[in-house]
């Protein structure tokens, strides 16, 4: 008669069963663990080999390009800023991304079914689960993240940034119009609250700010302009300033045939008539959209010199920013740049051109990276620009040399120009002056910090120091 097993074969059966479960489970966490390695080398040893040299050759390539084009970027900022910035190279790599994911993740559910688990105890199957939903997290989460960036930058890159084609720079400068207003349901910078020329060095990113008041008066135009032909002793009509060229553009079209923004071209020509300079490009900054991205980034640290009024200028004060290193959120960094209650138009200009020189210095990558998405999302509402996607990568480059160099600003306010009564010669001779100088190709011809003679100042006189300081100044970063 056959009998039971004895208890000592029962163990062994039992010992043969856990030892070859064990080993089982040691092969699963290795070819998991090579496909986490090199993807394709599970099914080069034990699956379909088609399969697996595939995604080898597809691993190995990629590895070879990214180390390529990470020597191209070491050596070449500007073939590294060209990557980044180009919608085409943006769209590819969004592209590798998603599908390497997707592929690593089938690899190692691959990898997983190649090890057998059915014929492994409970609790090796749930272990062996747990490991591969751990790696494909591991795997997919980072690549579908770089993914999502990469297609965010491409859209603000698209939205933004115009696909005209590129300007030459004059004199080896590029000049830009920024132009600061707030935006309604009808109302997208009429009468910008802030215009400034941007000059930059074309070779080594210095930057000249040429702050440009709201209440000039009789400002000029070209001469072979039709709005010089309407007004050819300046802008001359009842209560006609610098800030409502804009919006006479916008009212009368037909003096700009074939502009897209008549209120545009129209600042456009009286800046480029004021200063002596050509407009290369033009950036408008919406004041709402300026208030997400300052919270986007997560605020911006500022010395504030006096008490600076939120509200007031048609509603009432509610708050105070009090003097002191303060770091501002985006709503408290909005009213330190426009508020003038407890002061005036010349305070609020010096106090913006401390705002964009600590924005240039304070935005680091790092900060980029991490709020990309609210960056990404306050940007399209915050700028419209002509400068073009495809010269992005150079203003980029120019940007970065401009933060380790001083930022020289020369703002025409009294005293040294009366508003009601510009001399634009003279405003064209010191805007001269101070490229010149910036550049240093000559002496000054003329001190650009200067007072003139005979002119009346309407600053207050608790902020004149700081106003003066932040308007002509050679280096604003220190000034501020």
């Amino acid at each position: 008669m056959l009998g039971d097993p004895s208890p000592s074969a029962r163990g062994g059966s039992t010992r043969l069963r856990s030892s070859s479960d064990q080993v089982r489970f040691r092969r699963a966490l290795t070819l998991l663990a090579m496909t986490l390695v090199v993807p394709g080398s599970a099914q080069l040893i034990c699956g379909s080999r088609r399969v697996g040299r595939l995604a080898t050759r597809l691993w190995i390539g990629a590895l070879l390009l990214l180390g390529a084009l990470a020597l191209l970027a070491v050596v070449s900022n500007a073939a590294g800023l060209w990557l980044a910035t180009n919608p085409v190279v943006l769209l590819a790599v969004r592209t590798v991304l998603t599908l390497a994911a997707i592929g690593w993740v089938l690899l190692l559910l691959d990898a997983r079914r190649l090890s057998d688990p059915p014929t492994m105890t409970q609790r090796r199957r749930l272990a062996l689960a747990g490991v591969s939903a751990a790696l494909t997290g591991l795997l997919a989460g980072p690549l579908l993240f770089g993914a999502h960036v990469v297609a965010v930058q491409r859209g603000v890159l698209l939205d933004v940034f115009g696909a005209t084609g590129a300007a030459d720079s004059h004199e080896g400068r590029y000049n830009v119009l920024l132009l600061g207003g707030d935006s309604g349901a009808t109302r997208w910078g009429l009468r910008p609250d802030s215009v400034t020329l941007a000059s930059i060095d074309a070779e080594t990113g210095r930057t000249v700010l040429f702050g440009l008041p709201r209440n000039l008066a009789d400002v000029p135009f070209p001469a072979d302009s039709r709005m010089a032909a309407k007004f050819p002793a300046g802008f001359d009509c009842d209560e006609c300033y610098f800030n409502g060229v804009y919006t006479y553009g916008v009212e009368n079209p037909e003096l700009f045939p074939g502009a897209k923004d008549p209120g545009l071209e129209a600042t456009t020509q009286a800046v480029e008539e004021i200063t002596g300079l050509p407009v290369h490009y033009y950036s408008m900054v919406n004041m709402q959209g300026f208030q997400d991205l300052v919270n986007a980034v997560g605020g911006v640290t500022l010395r504030v010199r006096t008490p600076i009024a939120i509200g007031g200028i048609g509603g009432d004060v509610t708050g105070t920013i009090q003097p002191g290193t303060r770091h501002l959120n985006g709503y408290e960094t909005l009213w330190y740049a426009r508020s003038r209650a407890y002061d005036d138009d010349y305070s609020r200009m010096g106090r913006q051109k401390c705002v964009l020189a600590a924005m240039l210095d304070q935005l680091s990558p790092q900060q980029v990276l991490l709020h990309v998405e609210d960056i990404a999302k306050a940007s399209t509402e915050l700028v419209s620009t002509d400068i073009p996607h495809r010269e992005l990568d150079t203003f980029v480059a120019l940007a970065l040399q401009a933060k380790s160099q001083p930022i020289t600003t020369l703002s025409f306010v009294p005293p040294m120009i009366d508003t009601s009564e510009p001399d634009y010669a003279l405003i064209r001779d010191k805007v001269a002056a101070a490229i010149d100088e910036a550049e240093g190709e000559s002496a000054p011809r003329g001190d650009a910090g200067s007072k003139r003679a005979g002119t009346a100042s309407t600053k207050n006189a608790r902020t004149d120091e700081a106003v003066e300081a932040a308007n002509q100044s050679k280096d604003l970063g220190a000034t501020c």
